[in-house]
């Protein structure tokens, strides 16, 4: 008989035990499957003629029938076929669930983006509209230069008369006529002799 230590047998061996490990992705990716069939036209057809099947078969009073009227052993199968679709179909659900939670986060996240593109956007927009105030339109230098060449206009002509009139002062205080005076010419001033 072997010997054993009361350590060794006060702890439990450790060791590497298979348990079941289940992928949760594949047992869901199942479930959504047979509950998006669950939910077709196809399965109610199918279903309704399995049904009418099992009822002609058990009713027909064939030698065969395994199911007599009140046909308990269908309405175990249907018991046993709801008691299994209705998790797979929560699962389903829930999958779903998880999906438009990932779905409504990223367009949260992309609504926030967008906001702030679009607020980076105005504030740039609004920079340009305030340098675009600063600066000169092109409507603006034509009527600008419109107004000095008027003015420079009016300086010439008032130089102009205040040129002939000192031409005409001198001829007079020379004592020649009127007949040395000439129309002045613009920029003409007048000689100092």
């Amino acid at each position: 008989m072997a010997d054993y230590s009361r350590t060794e047998l006060d702890s439990p061996r450790v060791g590497t035990r298979k348990r079941f490990s289940f992928d949760d992705d594949a047992i869901g990716a199942y479930a959504e499957k047979i509950a998006r069939f669950f939910g077709t036209g196809q399965y109610l057809f199918w279903q309704t003629i399995f049904v009418v099947v099992w009822i002609f078969l058990n009713v027909g009073g064939w030698a065969w029938s395994w199911d007599p009227y009140p046909f308990i052993l269908l309405n175990l199968a249907f018991s046993t076929q709801a008691a299994y679709a209705a998790p797979l179909i929560l699962l389903a659900q829930n999958r779903q669930e998880d999906r438009d939670k990932h779905t409504i986060l990223a367009d949260r996240r992309r609504a926030e983006e967008t906001k702030a593109d679009t607020e980076f956007l105005a504030r740039e927009l609004a920079g340009v509209r305030l340098a675009l105030g600063d600066t000169v339109t092109r409507d603006y230098l034509r009527h600008e230069l419109e107004d000095l060449r008027g003015l420079l206009e009016r300086v010439e002509a008032k130089l102009d008369d205040e040129s002939a009139a000192r031409i005409a002062e001198r001829h007079e205080q020379r004592g020649s006529g009127a007949s040395d005076l000439s129309d002045p010419t613009q920029g003409d001033v007048a000689d100092d002799h």
